[in-house]
């Protein structure tokens, strides 16, 4: 009895001990899975998302504020270059619309203007009501004006000018810009009537005195309140005798004549 006594207790104790350990071991087995599981999380899926998540990008009222800021300073390259972003990656925003005005004006101020002017032009085809027309007509006659060439060369771009300008003034007679495109207008037409009076020069010289009489005539009729008309009159008078003497029509001596002098 005493043998069996005994034998339970040493099998109970040892069932006991073994519990006690199993028990002790299981608790910090789970708990360093249950951290591990808790470690995973951090650095498994939840972490992936906040990890791999991208930084914020300005938005479009973000990249208009910088853009005008350095547009404002004169730095007109990184301003070109932020509008042009803002026009392509949001063009259905209102921004857009300044940008396409921006972009022009950039073009314009690093003196680029045959690049500038279709930019003003697509800009009013596109948005033919929008508040700055005027100013776009405007800068589109002041595109052309800034490549006006001299009077003896081609004067395509100042009739280009004194058109758009003319264009402006009809439709916005009011507006701020009609005072500074009269004045042009006028600085426009003195300089084709100067370009008529050098190639009325030029046949003069060559002695082709019609033609020359033509050119003088078309700046009295085109251009007669300029200052030009005035030496085109001086001028169609030596033309005329001229012409006079080649036809043999001249009331002058025949002796007057061989002697200019007198």
């Amino acid at each position: 009895m005493t043998y069996k006594s005994n034998f339970k207790k040493l099998t109970f104790f040892i069932a006991l001990l073994v519990a006690t350990l199993f028990l002790t071991t299981g608790c910090g087995f789970f708990s360093k899975k249950s951290a591990n599981d808790a470690d995973s999380k951090n650095k498994g899926l939840f972490s992936w998302f906040k990890k791999d998540k991208k930084p914020n990008l300005p938005n479009e009222a973000e990249m208009a504020q910088k853009a005008m800021d350095y547009y404002e300073r004169g730095r007109y390259m990184l301003a070109e270059e932020l509008f042009q972003k803002i026009k392509d990656q949001y063009p259905f925003s209102p921004y857009a619309t300044l940008a396409e005005l921006r972009l022009a004006d950039c073009k314009f101020h690093q003196g680029l203007y045959e690049e500038a002017l279709p930019l003003y032009q697509e800009f009013e085809k596109l948005h033919p009501t929008n508040e700055a027309i005027p100013y776009v007509i405007f800068q589109q006659g002041t595109c052309y004006y800034r490549l006006m060439e001299a009077p003896d060369r081609d004067q395509t771009a100042t009739k280009k000018m004194i058109q758009i300008y003319e264009r402006l003034l009809q439709r916005f007679p009011n507006s701020p810009y009609a005072y500074e495109a009269q004045k042009r207008i006028l600085k426009g037409k003195e300089r084709l009537a100067q370009h008529e009076i050098e190639v009325a020069k030029w046949y003069y010289r060559t002695s082709h005195y019609p033609q020359a009489q033509m050119r003088l005539q078309r700046v009295l009729d085109k251009y007669p309140n300029t200052k030009a008309s005035q030496e085109a009159k001086k001028m169609l008078e030596k033309v005329n005798r001229a012409l006079a003497r080649s036809d043999g029509t001249s009331t002058e001596s025949w002796w007057r004549r061989l002697l200019p002098i007198m």
